[in-house]
Order: structure tokens, then sequence, then C-alpha cells
């Protein structure tokens, strides 16, 4: 059944959808809506039939599946001492049938879902032209305002993230046709652009450490050279903005951890439980969240939870190491780098229904179980940068 025509239209509009309505929906319930009929539901058809895809995720992944598990059980145990009903835990699910949806629509042929990443990007670059021009010639605001996405992308920080992780693999998985090449340097302008303009310091910086680092993973003269040029145009634009990157401070970033530190000191082995609410206070002031994924989980669900979140986020950067030497690995390495230190500076929630944290989180994730098939080893996995 999962082979079928229908199944394997609707995944990949669920693909699509994912990444493009959440700037393009009209309003947050269409785009829920939308996953539900394009993700939620044909992965939860097809799940059954499509157990020997799953078995080969399991068998090569143990360590992720596993603490992914762990993960899902001690979340929903958590309950119980958080104080929210049973049905909080349905958002469970939707990860669940998130990750799953892609080696099964994959059914292994990796380059299939990458490429369909390729278009997510070219659609997000797209986002990024329509809100520069928007914010600064429709709404004529003045070129140092924050710039905003459009839809759920307008949080400047969030929606530099989402941005942020769709230039990530743009870059690692460009085209070798001359003239897509000349589009796919458009493409990566323009999300480059966005941002910039959002002033999101932890997706600059985070976009930063990743182009500069990539020379790491895939050592090669044109991933130096732009190292090289990323270095230089960093430079630039911290002289051209250095007054509007400074004139924030830290954004109280070190209260806020040291405040976490002491609200997980006070629930060190089963944190408050999943959806419970908390506010972290800062120099007199309280925030909805910690600023700080991996902080914000040891808080809602102690160490334990902790731990079971970093086996997880570590085995994809164990998988995708040692898949380097494939594009699949060395584009999966570069979406976690990013995603690991934009998660340090921004990201509510870990356990929540699908927002623009997922494109840092249950994103690289899913990503990374297509590493599970033999073709995303070897040679077939070259495929991926033929565009379209």
């Amino acid at each position: 059944m999962y082979e079928s025509r229908w199944a394997q239209t609707l995944m990949t509009c669920g693909v699509l959808w994912f990444m493009l309505a959440i700037a393009f929906a009209p309003t947050n319930k269409v785009y829920q809506q939308g996953l539900v009929v394009f993700v939620w539901l044909p992965t939860l058809l097809v799940a059954w039939s499509a157990r020997p895809v799953l078995a080969q995720v399991w068998h090569a992944q143990r360590a992720l599946c596993l603490a992914l598990i762990g993960l899902a059980a001690w979340a929903t145990l958590s309950l119980s001492w958080s104080g929210q009903p049973l049905s909080q835990a349905k958002q469970l699910l939707y990860i669940a049938l998130f990750v799953m949806s892609w080696p099964i629509l994959a059914n292994g042929r990796p380059e299939r879902v990458v490429r369909l990443l390729q278009w997510g990007g070219l659609g997000l670059a797209v986002m990024a032209a329509a809100a520069m021009v928007r914010f600064y010639f429709i709404d004529a605001r003045p070129l140092m305002d924050r710039l905003e996405g459009l839809g759920e992308l307008a949080h400047p920080i969030l929606g530099a993230y989402a941005v942020g992780i769709a230039g990530v693999w743009m870059l690692h998985w460009m085209p070798r046709e001359r003239g897509m090449q000349a589009l796919w340097w458009v493409a990566l302008a323009l999300l480059g652009a966005f941002v910039v303009f959002t002033q999101s310091r932890g997706a600059a910086v985070a976009l930063m450490v990743t182009v500069l680092a990539m020379p790491i993973w895939r050592c090669n003269r044109q991933t130096v050279v732009i190292s090289v040029a990323g270095l230089m145009g960093a430079g630039i634009v911290f002289w051209c903005m250095q007054a509007q990157m400074m004139s924030r401070g830290s954004s109280y970033r070190p209260e806020l951890f040291m405040s976490s530190l002491q609200m997980i000191k006070a629930h060190p082995w089963l944190g408050l439980g999943l959806e419970a609410p908390f506010g972290v206070p800062a120099l007199g002031i309280m925030f909805d969240h910690s600023h700080n994924l991996f902080t914000s989980v040891a808080i809602s669900l102690g160490l334990p939870g902790l731990l079971l979140w970093s086996i997880a986020w570590f085995s994809v950067l164990v998988y995708g190491w040692r898949a380097r030497a494939t594009l699949l690995g060395q584009g999966l390495v570069g979406m976690w780098v990013f995603s690991t230190m934009a998660m340090q500076f921004d990201a509510a929630s870990l356990l929540d229904t699908p927002r623009a944290e997922w494109f840092i989180t249950w994103l690289p994730i899913a990503v990374a179980t297509l590493l599970s098939f033999k073709t995303a080893q070897g040679e077939a996995c070259d495929k991926i940068s033929r565009f379209p």
C-alpha cells in the first residue's frame, strides 16, 4: 500500500506542505489541517504495510530509535505529575508519524526526498524575497528594522532558523548544471539576506559556524572557497550592522541559562512534566521559556529526558559523520551543526505541534533516517546533486 500512487502523492505533498505552507498558508489552523491530510493520515494508513522499510531503519539506527521510543515513553509518563491530561500525548504521535513518513516515502531511494528538500529550499527563497519586498517596499519599513517573514515564519528568530537551515542544505546539495547553479546562487543570496535582515544573531552565528566548519566534513577546493567567502561576508555584515547587533546586548541569555540551571536543580530527576507551564526569571523579568532547547528539555523532563534526547540527537551526528563521503551525509552533518548552534540561543519546545522549531529538531532526525538505506551509503547518493 505504501508504494501506491495515492500514498506517494499525498506524502510528497506532505513534505512540501511542511516546508512551504508554514509561510504561505493563510492561518496556522490551515497549516495544521494540511499536515493531517498530507502527513498524519497517509502515514498512519500505510505504516503497517511499510513494516519492511521501518524495520530497515530499526536495524540500521537502533540507538536513535531506542532513544526516541524512550523519550516518548518518559514524556507520556511525565503527564502523571505535570497535571496535564493524557490527550497532550497526541503530539508525540504527530512527531512519530512525521519521522516515519520520510523513510516510507523514500522507499530505498533517498534522493527522491532530498530533491523535495531542494524544491522546498527554492520555495523558501521565494518567501524570503516576498517578505523583503513586503516589509521594506510595500510597508515602507526602515532598512534597519528587523525583517519579519510570512505566515508562521513572521517571528524574526524562528523564521531565520527555518530559512537558515534551508540555506545550509541548499549549499550542500547544489546541482551540476551551470544554469541551475546560477539559480541556486540567487536562492542562496536571498536566504542569506533574509537571515541578515532579521538581525537574528543566533541564526547568523549558527550559519557562520556551519559555513566555516564545512571543510571538516567536506574537504574540497570549492568548500574552502565558500568558507573563506563566508568569513569575509560575515565580517562585512558585522561592520555594517555593528550598532544594531550590539545594541541589544546579550538579550538576557546568560541570566536565563543560570536561572534555568536553578530550575533543573530543583527538579532534577522528574522535571516539571510534559506541557507543565513554567516561567524562567531573569533580572526581574519572567520569560515563558529558557531560550535554550537543552535546558528546556531538562526543565520539563528532568535529566532522564535530557539524556534520552541527547542520545537521539548526537546519534544523528554519528550517522551523518559515518556517511560523510556521500552528499546526503555531508548535508546531514551541516544541518546538525547549524541546528545545534541555533538550539543554544532560542528554541521554545521540543515536544510540541509542528512549528518553525521543527526545522532544527525533527527535520534533521527525519533526514537521518534516509541513511538507513544501503543506497544512501554508496554512489547512488550522488544522484541528489542532480536537479530536478
